[in-house]
């Protein structure tokens, strides 16, 4: 295979994963470190990745990643936050779940609960509990994205407005070292800080891929929230303000430190 045939696999499979690590490309095509890093220089200087540490991310401000591509990644470290979750809600709770394939694996996860009242902006979720009847589903107005089924706009922020619940569950695209949780769609953040601030316990659900991906639109801070729940957190500025901020840091699986 030659550099330019290499190049433009590694773009595709950053495309489709959303990162791509220097390791694991090195084992992908058995060169050596030095390659892949002059071959992740070249491609984002042409502009086509962006450049992270330790590999590269397909560029957040142009496209977000399709929605079932985005469901698979992670999907095992996805289920396991959905369970810690679940732990922190009991039954005859009162919740808002929002858009994201990770919110999506904390519905799944509830589905042994009895008695949740659920409003969600998400019709995969609204779908997906509709059928049991120990629940009570309500789901947001507003524009549906065909992308994924989100309820976004004006209409969504007003309509939950009118509540205040118990708990919510909220995901996020990017996580920066700073704290900040960002997203793609202004509109959809409008309605995730609605969320937020009519919540009395708020839950971040985020696998750690997100460390590694950015966002052009700002959500809120990770000191907004009481929980965080994630496979782990590699990052030690992460720590220190959940620490500072007293938020409960849950990580399913042990910490690479």
């Amino acid at each position: 295979m030659d550099v330019a045939q290499r190049q433009a696999e590694i773009v595709e499979l950053a495309k489709s994963q959303g990162r791509v690590g220097v390791d694991a490309l090195v084992a992908h095509f058995g060169v050596t470190a030095q390659t892949i890093r002059k071959d992740l220089n070249d491609i984002c200087e042409n502009g086509l990745l962006k450049r992270v540490h330790g590999g590269a991310v397909f560029p957040s401000g142009v496209q977000n990643m399709q929605y079932e591509a985005r469901r698979q990644i992670a999907a095992d470290e996805k289920d396991a936050i959905g369970a810690a979750a679940a732990r922190l809600i009991p039954n005859n709770a009162s919740l808002f779940i929002n858009i994201g394939t990770t919110t999506e694996a904390v519905s799944q996860a509830l589905l042994e609960h009895t008695g949740l009242m659920v409003i969600t902006n998400n019709i995969n979720v609204a779908n997906r509990m509709r059928v049991y009847p120990n629940f009570e589903v309500v789901i947001a107005g507003g524009i549906v994205r065909g992308s994924d089924g989100g309820v976004v706009g004006e209409a969504a922020v007003d309509f939950i407005k009118q509540f205040k619940v118990d708990f919510a569950v909220i995901g996020t695209s990017a996580i920066d070292e700073d704290g900040a949780l960002l997203d793609f769609d202004y509109r959809e953040v409008k309605v995730a800080q609605a969320i937020i601030a009519n919540a009395r316990h708020v839950i971040l659900v985020s696998d750690s891929t997100k460390f590694d991906r950015t966002a052009p639109v700002r959500i809120a801070h990770l000191s907004q929230v009481d929980s965080f729940i994630t496979d782990r957190c590699p990052l030690e500025s992460i720590r220190r303000i959940c620490a500072e901020s007293d938020v409960e840091l849950i990580e399913t699986s042990a910490p690479s430190r």
